[in-house]
């Protein structure tokens, strides 16, 4: 029997919060038919406040199959008599914080949730689950633009502002957009191996999957986000000699100002100090070391900046909730082997 995955939506989400998580879980079931044509996946369903068009923020619209009122509970039958709901995903955006507290929707969630395997969130679904109590107690995360929103608003919730994605017991939660597609490749390596999740991300042209502890925004994409200032040069420059003498002083010396001066300028323009930047670019030219060589951890700290491997260790964790080495083996398992990339073939 196929493991019903339902969806909750609400109007102006982003439309890939849904179509991404959605396209994951059908890429999981075309690759398991391809193998064996009577293999069970998933069964999709879309649910939202009343059935029929959502419209999504984009302007284009979603179709869910049913509404809150009439959603068959957990221990009913789905479509194709899929059986009781495996794991339901509360999805973000506009709609979702506006009813997050909803009645009819926590009383729907606090009905469902009990009987299910997995209940998680995608985005700024998570305030959906919070006004529930659902994430009470565990580590969760979210855009990371709302964050310190949902941080604030649900004391109770350990919010993560780094992360891809969490799983703390059966709760599960995605940073925004994207992220939920990381999410549900990482729900189909649980429930069908790497091989498959693998063959389904390379389908799709993404990452076979970041790790859940990879942060959201990196450095490099800070930098982006800051084109067109005065220290474009100077970032590059840090990103490509991560091993330099990358302090205060130097920079400044670099960039043709006094320190005072520079650290406010840098940290204005990039929304970070000159010494978290460099941090962040460390850990991000590390990564890529560890996910592409076998280079001893003593010899790649030292190449990059932290000095000592305990440094490397101790930053590290702080950045991606992981050491070095687990890191390292998590890139060596993700890559499946040449029989398991043979079973998954036509």
């Amino acid at each position: 029997m196929p493991k019903r995955i339902v969806l909750l939506t609400f109007p102006k989400a982003q439309m890939l919060d849904a179509v991404g998580p959605l396209e994951v879980f059908a890429g999981a079931n075309a690759r398991l038919r391809d193998r064996d044509s009577g293999a069970a996946g998933y069964a999709l369903e879309v649910v939202s406040l009343r059935p029929g068009p959502v419209v999504m923020s984009s302007g284009l619209a979603l179709v869910a199959g049913r509404g809150l009122a009439d959603e068959a509970g957990p221990e009913e039958s789905g479509p194709e008599e899929s059986g009781p709901v495996d794991t339901l995903l509360v999805g973000g955006g506009e709609g979702a914080r506006r009813h997050a507290a909803d009645p009819e929707v926590q009383a729907w969630l606090q009905a469902q949730a009990p009987r299910v395997r997995r209940l998680g969130s995608i985005c700024t679904g998570a305030f959906v689950l919070a006004a529930g109590g659902f994430l009470d107690g565990r580590r969760v995360t979210t855009h990371w633009q709302r964050c310190a929103e949902l941080a604030a608003a649900y004391p109770r919730v350990r919010v993560e502002p780094d992360a891809i994605f969490r799983r703390d017991g059966k709760v599960v939660t995605s940073a925004g957009i994207t992220a939920g597609i990381d999410l549900a490749l990482h729900l189909v390596e649980e429930d069908f191996g790497r091989a498959l999740a693998f063959a389904v991300a390379r389908e799709m042209v993404v990452y076979a999957r970041r790790p859940g502890g990879q942060s959201q925004f990196s450095a490099d994409l800070m930098s982006q986000a800051a084109e067109g200032g005065r220290f474009d040069a100077l970032r590059r420059w840090i990103r490509d000699h991560p091993g330099g003498d990358l302090g205060v002083e130097a920079l400044a010396e670099r960039a043709g100002m006094s320190p005072r001066s520079f650290h406010r300028h840098f940290t204005a323009e990039t929304g970070m100090t000159p010494g978290a930047f460099v941090e962040r670019a460390r850990v991000e030219s590390a990564r890529r070391a560890l996910e592409e060589s076998g280079e001893p951890l003593a010899r790649l700290s030292h190449r990059l900046g932290f000095g000592h491997a305990d440094s490397l260790r101790r930053v590290f964790h702080r950045h991606l909730s992981m050491s070095p080495q687990d890191y390292r083996q998590h890139w060596a398992r993700r890559r499946p082997n040449h029989m398991e990339m043979e079973d998954l073939k036509p």
